[in-house]
Formats: C-alpha cells, structure tokens, sequence
C-alpha cells in the first residue's frame, strides 16, 4: 500500500510541499535565558506573566532562575546596570532614626543615610559603590 500525495494512483508523488516554520522548540542564548530569569524575579512580576511574554514556560524559567543563583548564567551587563527599585518601609517606631536622617538606603550590610538635600545623581552613585563593595 502506498501513499500518493497530489498524484494519480499509478505514476506516484509528483509534487511535495515542504512548510518551514517554527517547531516549538527554541534555542535561546545564555544570555537570553538569564536574561529572562531576572526579569522574572522582579517585584510585582509573575513567573507566568513572564513565561507568556517570551512564549516559554514557567518550569524552564524557574530551571533558569536555578542556574542563574548557581552561576551557570550571568545576566547580561546591559541589564546589570540597570537600576533596581527596592521596597520602601517606613517604620515610625524610632524617633532618633529620623533626627540621622530623612533616608536610610539599605544594601545588603551596608546602611547609606541621605538627607532631604541629596539628589538622584548622588543617591545613585552610592547604591551602584555599596553594590559593588558587597558583591
């Protein structure tokens, strides 16, 4: 038994059309991946949100999340150097805290305290030297 594709039962397959497109799979760089894996830790952002974004799953972004705590991925210098936005929490119960300062800018162990007049430019360059000094 045989299988004729746009031919008549005797002569055979006279024409094969040959589609190309995407297969589902997808090869993506190392710096891709770790790229993605960071975006996907951002606050407020979901593992799913980001999945769905970049046509993956969650599944490989947590894989990638993984790697990229272990070292096996390093996100990309470009996005590095992006600034973060941390949590701000103001905790009323001290007094003396607010009479050092209007802010207080914690970076893993290193606390930068800035009064009313400093400026983006300033507190800017200390998060980037604090990060530094603590990496």
């Amino acid at each position: 038994m045989g299988v004729h594709l746009d031919g008549s039962m005797g002569v055979g397959v006279s024409r094969l059309e040959v589609i190309e497109g995407p297969s589902g799979r997808r090869r993506r760089t190392k710096a891709e991946r770790a790229r993605i894996a960071a975006e996907s830790m951002m606050p407020g952002v979901t593992v799913a949100d980001v999945a769905r974004k970049h046509g993956t799953t969650r599944w490989q972004i947590y894989d990638w999340r993984k790697q990229l705590r272990n070292g096996n991925l390093v996100v990309p210098e470009s996005v590095a150097a992006l600034p973060v936005f941390a949590e701000l929490v103001v905790d009323d119960s001290s007094a003396a805290a607010s009479a050092r300062s209007d802010l207080e800018i914690v970076v893993g162990d290193v606390v930068i305290c800035a009064g009313a007049g400093a400026n983006e430019g300033q507190l800017t360059r200390a998060i980037r030297a604090a990060r530094a000094a603590t990496s």
